[in-house]
């Protein structure tokens, strides 16, 4: 996940939300953006 840029990483995340895929890549991807504080809009609930 370090290699990740913040931009690609809120990318990520979002792409993955809207693809539906696995929870659990989901939730390290959520866990990432949660760790470097990131604001997203709209805002990352859980």
């Amino acid at each position: 996940m370090a290699m990740l840029t913040d931009e690609l990483l809120l990318e990520s995340y979002h792409m993955a939300t809207l693809l539906d895929l696995d929870r659990e890549f989901i939730a390290l991807l959520l866990a990432e953006i949660h760790r470097r504080e990131l604001i997203t809009e709209p805002p990352v609930l859980h």
